[in-house]
């Protein structure tokens, strides 16, 4: 290496020759945000930069790299041995190669990078399969609509999403799981609904450490002919007659404990709501429930046998309210 290729890492990165490690990994996290590709599209002078950076940390960050580097200047590749340098180091062919859209968001690609870089065996940078693997389906148990495994050197956790029966989810539930080649069985506690997340310690992916991630079950629930969530309360809609509407009657309505008997108020209007107190969906941090509302719908008859039509005629001439009066003499 000339001495006109030498580049001062503690001047990329801004900090001096006696920086800690903390203080080197804070410079680099603001650099690389700063200079990130994303954060300057179709500027070359800052995916340079972006690169330069990162050159910077690989070695500072790695004590065995920066003490031959402290020791030996411009020639400290030599003293190492000629070991390897991974890609986008002076001279290697290609530069830095990453895939962005792997990475939930900026600050997790930061983290990968600091985590990846902490030892002195470590991941390279180049991944030539971004896509990570995708599978579905798994050996006859529960189908898993979406899988996911992160490339090495990123996170070690596992998700799935978990289809479960309104039934299954109100009760709790046991299932048994083939993840990869083995089939382990998961507790779904009473009160899961869709976007309820299930983790299942260390059943995630192995590392070269020895490390080992978590699985993370999505819950997703199968829609019901008769329930429905309204927050955190279950919601149903019963059908009354015109004539149970005026009088008020007892009515038998489905719960998820069974049928109980319900007193429709007279004078009820399509579509108000009667409550149920305790008789909803398992809440899991009180381990009470919460209620069942009930949407009241009036149904007229599809079909009147002659006597009720004799009695529905009668029931208009003998009628004196007008349900219409407010409507009267309303215009633009």
């Amino acid at each position: 290496m000339a001495a006109t290729d030498f580049k001062d890492y503690y001047a990329v990165l801004g900090v001096g020759k006696t920086a800690s490690s903390d203080e080197i990994k804070k410079a680099f996290r603001r650099l690389a945000r700063k200079y990130h590709p994303d954060m300057n599209p179709d500027d070359r002078n800052a995916e340079a930069r972006f690169k330069e950076v990162n050159e910077a940390y690989e070695v500072l960050s790695d004590t065995d790299k920066r003490r031959k580097y402290d020791q030996y200047g411009q020639y400290w590749k030599q003293a190492a041995n000629g070991s390897a340098w991974p890609g986008g180091a002076a001279g290697t062919p290609g530069g830095f190669d990453f895939d962005f859209s792997q990475y939930a968001d900026f600050d997790e690609f930061i983290e990968s990078l600091l985590g990846g870089m902490g030892g002195r065996t470590r991941n390279r940078w180049s991944y030539t399969d971004r896509a990570g693997r995708s599978t579905s389906g798994f050996g006859g148990f529960d189908d898993f609509s979406r899988y996911s495994s992160r490339q090495p050197g990123m996170s070690l956790d596992r998700e799935a999403t978990l289809s479960l029966t309104f039934s299954e989810a109100f009760h709790g539930v046991q299932k048994r799981l083939n993840i990869g080649s083995e089939v382990i069985s998961v507790r779904i506690p009473p009160g899961a609904k869709s976007g309820s997340r299930v983790r299942v310690k260390g059943k995630g992916k192995k590392d070269g450490f020895g490390r080992q991630g978590d699985l993370y079950l999505n819950i997703e629930l199968q829609s019901h002919s008769f329930f429905a969530f309204d927050g955190d309360n279950l919601l149903c809609e019963v059908p009354i007659s015109p004539d149970e509407a005026v009088l008020g009657a007892k009515i038998d309505v489905p719960t998820p404990d069974g049928t109980v008997t319900v007193s429709v108020p007279p004078g009820v209007r399509s579509g108000q709501m009667l409550r149920l107190r305790g008789k909803g969906w398992p809440l899991p941090k009180t381990g009470g429930r919460s209620d069942q509302l009930v949407k009241v719908e009036i149904v007229p008859p599809k079909s009147l046998s002659s006597i009720e039509r004799e009695y529905y005629e009668k029931l208009r001439e003998h009628r004196h309210s007008d349900p219409r009066k407010d409507l009267q003499g309303l215009k633009l």
